[in-house]
C-alpha cells in the first residue's frame, strides 16, 4: 500500500508560504487530499483482491462421464469465492483451477471496459496533476526566488525591535513609553513587520480591528546594532520593491496554473460523466479459447464494480466542487485589477500621505495577502512609508547624538556666537533643541530636515546657516524664527530649494544666498519680494545675476551692505544701485565688469567698495570717487589694471587701498598724496620702483609689494614709523637700508626670495619683531649677531 504522505512533495514545502495561499487554494488542497485518498484506496483494492470471476456459459449439456477430479476442482474454486455452499449443488464443468485463472485474466483484458479497469489510476494521476498545478508557482525558479525573498523579508521585519518602535511612532505614541504593541497573528508560520502595513480599500478591511498584544516593557533606546539592522531592512524593502515591480511573472504563473486547473476540470467531468456507467457488475465475455477450455462464452462478475461505481460518483462530485472553485479563482483573476494596488484607504485612515501605490508582482502578492489576512498588507503599507522610515532614523539619530555629545561640538564663530555645526547627518537630532545656550546653528548637506516646534526652546538662537539642506518648518517653528532670527545663510543648487518661509523673517538683519537665482541668464531672477524684511541691513547674493534684482529695492531704505558675487556672468544692468542711497559697503565680485560702474558714484554714503576679480583695465573714472567723501576702502584687486591715474590723489578719505594681482608697472607719486592710507597692498604686479614720496604716508601700517620686480627701496619708506607689516618677498632686492631701525612698531617683515647676502644688525632696534614674524631664509637669519638672534627668539 502507498502511504498518502509520499505525495506531500507535490504540495508546498515551507509552511511560511501559506500567507500567499487564499482560501480557495486551501480549500482545493483539502479536496485534492480527499481525491488522492480515493485514488490510493482504489489502487490498493486493485492490487490486493481478485479483479474479476468468470464461469463458462453452456451451449450444450456437459458430458456425463465427467471425472471426479474435475468435480473436486470446481468445488474447491467455488469454496474460495464463498459464493456457493460447501456441498456442490450446481452444474459441473470439466475445467481445472489453472483454466479458470486463465479465463479470468483473458476476460479481464478483453471484455472489461478500460474505464472500469483503470479508474483508480486515473484518479491518482489527475489528482497529482492538480496538486502540482496548485503549487507550481512556489516551485518555479523565477517565481519561487521572489516569494522566498519576500517571506524572509517579512520575518526579519517582524523580529526587529525597531518594528515596534516604528508602529508606535506612526500611531503617534510616545517613543519613550515602555509598553509596545505587536501583531498577534501569523506567528506560527511567519512574522511580519508591524510597521509594514498596506491595505486595499475594501469593506472587509474596514471592519477588521487591528490585533495587538501588550508585551513586557522594552528599553526606550536601542543599541547601534539593532539600529543598523533596521536601516538595512528599510533599504531591503526599497530594493525589493524596485526589483519585483519590474515584472509580472508571479501573476502570469498563477494565471497559467489556474487555467490548467480549469481545463483539467472540464476534461475530467467530460469523460468521467460519459464513462461512469461502464462500471458494471456482470460482464459478458466472449473469447476464442475454445480449443484450450472447451468454452467460448463466459459470464463474469467484476468484484469491485459496486465500490468503484460509488467512488466514481463521489470523485465526480469532488471534481465538480474543485472546478467551480477554480472558475471562481479565474473570475477573481480576470475581472479585478490585480497588477495595481492602491493604499488610498490606508493613507486616509493613518494620515500618512506618502505611502506609494505599487504594481505588477508586488501588487499581486499584496492582493493575495489580503485574502489570507488584510492586516498584513495594512501594516506593510506603514513600513513602505518614508515618514515611518524617517521616524526610525530620527530615533536612531537621537540615540547616537546625545545632548552631551553635541555640547562638546559647540564653538564660538566669527560673529562671537556659540555655534553648533552638523555635517552630512541623516537628519537633525531632536537633542539639538535641548541646547538652550545655542546661538548659531549651521547645517551642511543634511536632507529632508524637519524643524519641530521644540526649536522655540532655543531662546538665544539668532543665526541659522543651511548649506545644501532641504528644510521644512513646523508652524510654530516658523513663527519663532520670524521673531528671533537675525542672520540666515542659505546655499542651494536649485532655486526650487530656496525656502519660501525666508521672505517672512521680519526681524532678519543679515541674509546670504548662494546658488543659481537665474536659470536662464536672459530671463527673470527667481527672487521674491523682500518687503517684509524691515530690519535687513546686510544682503549677500552669490549667484549668476545679469542685473540687480528689483526685490533689493524693496529694502533700499535700510539696506547698508550689499555683496554680489557672480560666477563670471556679466552684470549688465546696475541702475537699481542708485535706488539704494544708504549703502555703506558694496561688493561686485566676478561680475565681468570692464569699467567702474557709474551707478556707484551716486552712493554718497558708501564707505567700502570691492570690485575683485573683474575684467577692469582702466580706472580713469576714479576721479568721480571724489564725491564719495566717506569712502575709506577701495579694493580693485584681481583685475587687469595697467596704470594708476593721477586722479587718485582726489581720494583724500581713503584709508585702505588694494591693487594686488594687477598689471601695474609704474607707481605714480600722486598715489601717496592719499595721506590717510593705513593699508596699501601692491603685491603681485610688475612694479620696479617705489617713489620716495611714500614717506608722506605717516599713517601707513601695512605695506605689501610682494611678487614684484623691485631692486631698491627708498630710505623714505622707513620714515613711515607706524608700519607694523612690511612685505618685500619675491623681489630683486640685494640690500636693505640700516634705517629700518626707525620701524620700532614692526611686527611682521617678509624678506624671503630676494638676493640678500646678509641682514642689517639694525634689525635689533625693531623690538616688536620676533623670529616668528621675520620671514627669511634660515641661512640669512644666521648672519645676524647672536644677541639679536637670541632677542628675536625670546618670546
Amino acid at each position: 500500500m502507498i502511504p498518502v504522505m509520499e505525495f506531500r512533495q507535490f504540495s508546498e514545502q515551507q509552511p511560511a508560504f501559506r500567507v500567499l495561499k487564499p482560501w480557495w487554494d486551501v480549500f482545493t488542497d483539502y479536496l485534492s487530499v480527499i481525491m488522492l485518498m480515493i485514488g490510493v484506496f482504489g489502487c490498493t483494492l486493485q492490487v490486493m483482491q481478485d479483479k474479476i470471476i468468470c464461469l463458462p456459459q453452456r451451449t450444450a449439456s456437459p458430458s456425463d462421464n465427467a471425472s471426479e477430479v474435475e468435480v473436486k476442482s470446481l468445488l474447491h474454486l467455488q469454496s474460495n469465492i464463498s459464493a456457493v455452499p460447501k456441498e456442490m449443488t450446481g452444474l459441473k464443468t470439466d475445467l481445472d483451477l489453472q483454466q479458470y485463472s486463465f479465463i479470468n485474466q483473458m476476460c479481464y483484458e478483453k471484455a472489461l471496459h478500460w474505464y472500469a479497469k483503470y479508474f483508480p489510476y486515473l484518479v491518482l494521476i489527475h489528482t497529482v496533476v492538480l496538486m502540482v498545478c496548485s503549487n507550481f508557482w512556489f516551485k518555479f525558479p523565477g517565481s519561487s526566488s521572489k516569494i522566498e525573498h519576500f517571506i524572509s523579508m517579512l520575518g526579519k521585519c517582524f523580529d526587529s525591535p525597531w518594528t515596534t518602535r516604528a508602529l508606535s511612532e506612526v500611531s503617534g505614541e510616545n517613543p519613550e513609553e515602555k509598553d509596545s504593541k505587536k501583531t498577534s497573528a501569523f506567528k506560527s508560520n511567519i512574522t511580519v513587520c508591524p510597521g509594514e502595513g498596506s491595505v486595499e480599500k475594501t469593506q472587509s478591511l474596514r471592519s477588521i480591528p487591528e490585533k495587538i498584544v501588550v508585551e513586557k516593557p522594552s528599553a526606550s533606546v536601542l543599541d547601534k546594532k539593532e539600529g543598523e539592522q533596521a536601516k538595512a531592512l528599510f533599504e531591503k524593502v526599497k530594493k525589493f520593491r524596485l526589483h519585483v515591480e519590474e515584472g509580472d511573472i508571479l501573476y502570469l504563473m498563477y494565471v497559467r496554473q489556474t487555467v490548467v486547473k480549469v481545463f483539467k476540470f472540464l476534461l475530467i467531468i467530460a469523460y468521467n460523466s460519459s464513462l461512469v456507467n461502464k462500471v458494471r457488475n456482470r460482464v459478458h465475455c466472449e473469447v476464442e479459447i475454445q480449443d484450450m477450455t472447451g468454452y467460448k462464452e463466459f459470464e463474469c462478475n467484476h468484484t469491485m464494480a459496486h465500490l468503484f461505481s460509488k467512488l466514481s460518483y463521489c470523485y465526480l462530485c469532488l471534481v465538480a466542487v474543485y472546478g467551480l472553485t477554480s472558475l471562481y479563482t479565474s473570475y477573481w483573476l480576470f475581472y479585478r485589477s490585480l497588477k495595481e494596488y492602491s493604499f488610498e484607504y490606508v493613507r486616509q485612515e493613518t494620515g500618512i500621505n506618502d505611502i506609494p501605490d505599487v504594481k505588477n508582482d508586488f501588487a499581486f502578492m499584496l492582493h493575495m495577502i489580503d485574502q489570507y489576512d488584510p492586516l498584513y498588507s495594512k501594516r506593510f503599507a506603514v513600513f513602505l512609508s518614508e515618514v515611518s522610515e524617517n521616524k526610525l532614523k530620527q530615533l536612531n539619530l537621537n540615540h547616537e547624538w546625545t545632548a552631551e555629545k553635541l555640547r562638546l561640538r559647540l564653538q564660538t564663530n566669527a560673529n562671537n556666537r556659540l555655534e553648533l555645526q552638523l555635517f552630512m547627518l541623516p537628519g537633525l537630532p531632536d537633542t539639538v533643541f535641548e541646547l538652550t545656550e545655542l546661538q548659531s546653528l549651521k547645517l551642511e548637506m543634511i536632507n529632508n530636515v524637519t524643524v519641530p516646534a521644540s526649536i522655540s526652546q532655543l531662546e538665544d538662537l539668532q543665526e541659522l546657516s543651511l548649506y545644501q539642506c532641504s528644510l521644512k518648518l513646523h508652524t510654530t517653528a516658523t513663527s519663532f524664527l520670524k521673531e528671533n532670527l537675525k542672520v540666515l545663510r542659505v546655499k542651494f543648487d536649485d532655486n526650487r530649494e530656496l525656502p519660501n518661509w525666508l521672505y517672512g523673517l521680519r526681524n532678519l538683519e543679515e541674509l546670504a544666498l548662494t546658488g543659481s537665482l537665474s536659470p536662464d541668464a536672459s530671463k527673470n531672477i527667481v527672487l521674491e519680494s523682500l518687503r517684509e524684511m524691515k530690519c535687513l541691513k546686510t544682503l549677500s547674493l552669490k549667484s549668476n545675476l545679469t542685473k540687480i534684482p528689483q526685490s533689493i529695492v524693496d529694502v533700499s531704505s535700510h539696506l547698508q551692505r550689499l555683496y554680489l558675487h557672480n560666477d563670471g556672468t556679466k552684470l549688465v544692468m546696475l541702475n537699481n544701485l542708485k535706488k539704494i542711497p544708504n549703502l555703506l559697503e558694496l561688493e561686485l565680485v566676478r561680475c565681468d565688469l570692464e569699467r567702474i560702474p557709474h551707478a556707484v558714484f551716486s552712493l554718497t554714503n558708501l564707505q567700502e567698495l570691492d570690485l575683485k576679480e573683474n575684467n577692469i583695465r582702466s580706472i580713469e573714472e576714479i576721479i568721480s570717487f571724489q564725491h564719495l567723501r566717506k569712502l575709506t576702502c577701495l579694493k580693485l584687486w584681481y583685475n587687469s589694471i595697467m596704470y594708476i591715474p593721477e586722479h587718485i590723489k582726489k581720494l583724500g578719505s581713503l584709508e585702505r587701498l588694494y591693487f594686488s594681482y594687477n598689471k601695474i608697472e609704474i607707481l605714480p607719486s600722486h598715489l601717496f598724496l592719499c595721506n590717510k592710507l593705513r593699508y596699501l597692498d601692491l603685491s603681485n604686479n610688475d612694479i620696479r620702483f617705489i617713489p620716495p614720496e611714500i614717506g608722506v604716508l605717516q599713517s601707513l601700517q601695512y605695506f605689501s609689494v610682494t611678487c614684484n620686480k623691485i631692486e631698491n627701496l627708498p630710505d623714505e619708506l622707513f620714515f613711515c614709523k607706524k608700519l607694523k607689516t612690511l612685505k618685500l618677498g619675491k623681489n630683486s632686492l640685494s640690500i636693505i637700508s640700516p634705517k629700518i631701525s626707525y620701524l620700532a612698531l614692526l611686527t611682521y617683515l617678509e624678506l624671503k626670495c630676494n638676493h640678500f647676502e646678509f641682514l642689517p644688525q639694525e634689525l635689533g632696534y625693531c623690538r616688536a619683531l620676533k623670529r616668528s614674524g621675520l620671514i627669511v631664509e634660515d641661512a640669512l637669519f644666521e648672519t645676524l649677531p647672536s644677541d639679536i638672534r637670541d632677542q628675536m627668539k625670546a618670546e
